[in-house]
């Protein structure tokens, strides 16, 4: 048994299985150096960009988020057209092309979430400091600036620099909790004149564009997904976490966001790296999945009689739904990054992305903790500023593989840590029976979710005819805690 400092086994096993993906737990000493040169955030431009520190802006995070990538605002414009604004802090004039911080950053690719430690891609002096919108602070941005009808669409964008300043940091729990009606104002939102008001402006809109992305195809999924309580550094349950209307507000400004800096790209010309999850090649099995729910799909893959049948499945039993999501989401496949060169755009039939039914989807809103983003964000910054392309085609298609293949390594070790903090909890639990779903399926192994607590493991004996979505009573057989192994057999 693990008894003691629960987090320390932790850090010390993701530092471990961070080297043996390749990953960097820690920043180079060349690194380390560009970081003591850098003392103050970056000015405003040159002159260039827009003042904007006056607008209603908000950051809303979790809790416990010090890594602000994004404030939002909202202006009603004539008649119910409103005007959404998305802030994306400028951390490209910082943290320069091929300089010893963007070479870690180029390295990992992304921060890496671990229970008990995160390791940022970009060090905490900038990503929590000197890059994040923090509060109070004026800060230069990238804007999207997008005009949304009555009807949730973007009738138009436009993208610019300017400086703005946060003026609430709200979390997403007591936000979503207000805006639902069951809990009280946060305290920021009350202090801050009139951006009650915006909030409830930008949660409407957002709902409205929520709508109309599911009304054209976009899938209706939810899962769930839990994060291990300490006590004293010891694990002593899983939480779930809910998501919430605060949650569907940043998710769907930022997917509005993402496309509209993919068309942005696109307009002038620009080879960009989007973001693509191809049509499903496991969609033979979603249609078996549903046809068990009573509810025939397509024998082609067609997204919006998917979000019909989630939709149904969902009112139906509301309970059972976040299962049945998460045997779709395996089933969908992962996602991956993909080089958009201009010339070969017609050529790329599959390269939308399938469960948010967009064709251009470009990550551009989340640059102190993920690459891709800060790619785009120099894309961006070369037509705004009017510089070279910083990147060529050739350039973005390595890039993308490169991209794929370490988010590939971080969600690998994710999910090993994950599992390590569940192991600990449930070392004493041996011989123990639990009903689970069966959330994967193949040549290496057939795994599935505990019901409660959500924990995956693989099922090592009994497997045979199980395939994703079936649910099957499993018994506790095994843990290592530091191989992140949690072993199940069939009970019949």
């Amino acid at each position: 048994m693990h008894k003691g400092d629960h987090r320390a086994i932790l850090k010390r096993i993701a530092r471990r299985a961070m080297l043996e993906r390749g990953l960097l737990p820690d920043f180079s000493p060349e690194a380390i150096t560009q970081l003591d040169t850098i003392n103050s955030p970056a000015g405003t431009g040159g002159g260039e960009a827009r003042d904007l520190r006056k607008l209603p802006w908000a950051s809303i995070d979790n809790d416990d988020s010090r890594d602000l990538d994004q404030l939002t605002a909202a202006q009603p414009l004539a008649g119910e057209d409103v005007k959404i604004l998305v802030a994306i802090s400028d951390v490209d004039a910082l943290v320069k092309t091929g300089s010893p911080l963007d070479q870690h950053a180029g390295h990992n690719t992304t921060s890496v979430y671990t229970p008990a430690m995160i390791f940022p891609m970009l060090p905490e002096k900038l990503s929590t400091g000197l890059t994040s919108l923090n509060l109070n602070e004026g800060r230069l941005a990238i804007v999207i600036e997008m005009t949304v009808g009555a009807d949730g669409s973007v009738l138009g964008h436009d993208i610019y620099e300017a400086v703005v300043r946060n003026q609430a940091k709200l979390a997403y729990n007591s936000l979503a909790a207000w805006l639902e009606g069951t809990g009280p104002v946060p305290a920021q939102v009350a202090a801050l004149s009139g951006l009650g008001e915006n909030l409830r402006l930008q949660d409407r809109t957002a709902q409205k564009m929520k709508r109309r992305r599911h009304e054209h195809g976009a899938l209706s999924l939810k899962t769930v997904e839990a994060s291990p309580r300490f006590e004293e550094d010891v694990i002593i349950d899983l939480d779930v976490k809910e998501k919430n209307r605060a949650n569907d507000l940043i998710e769907d400004f930022m997917i509005a966001a993402n496309s509209v800096t993919s068309r942005f790209l696109a307009s002038r010309g620009l080879p960009s790296l989007r973001r693509v999850v191809r049509r499903p090649k496991r969609w033979d099995r979603i249609v078996e999945l549903a046809m068990e729910e009573g509810y025939p799909l397509p024998q082609a893959p067609d997204a919006l009689a998917l979000e019909h049948f989630l939709k149904e499945a969902q009112a139906r039993d509301a309970i059972r739904f976040p299962d049945l999501s998460l045997s779709i989401i395996k089933l969908l496949g992962p996602g991956e990054y993909a080089a958009d060169i201009p010339g070969e755009r017609q050529q790329k039939n599959s390269d939308g992305h399938f469960s948010l039914a967009v064709r251009g989807y470009s990550h551009s809103t989340a640059p102190n903790r993920r690459f891709p983003d800060l790619i785009t964000q120099r894309l961006l910054k070369a037509v705004l500023l009017k510089q070279p392309e910083p990147y060529s085609g050739p350039d973005l298609e390595t890039l993308a593989a490169h991209c794929t293949r370490e988010e590939d390594a971080v969600k690998k070790v994710e999910r090993q840590i994950g599992k390590s903090a569940a192991a600990l909890l449930f070392e004493s639990r041996i011989g123990q029976r639990f009903d689970s779903i069966v959330t994967g399926a193949g040549p290496k192994g057939t795994w599935v979710r505990l019901l409660h607590p959500p924990v995956e493991g693989k099922v090592v004996s009994g497997y045979q005819g199980l395939d994703v979505g079936r649910r099957v009573r499993v018994r506790l057989v095994h843990v290592d805690v530091e191989a992140g192994f949690i072993d199940f057999e069939r009970v019949f």
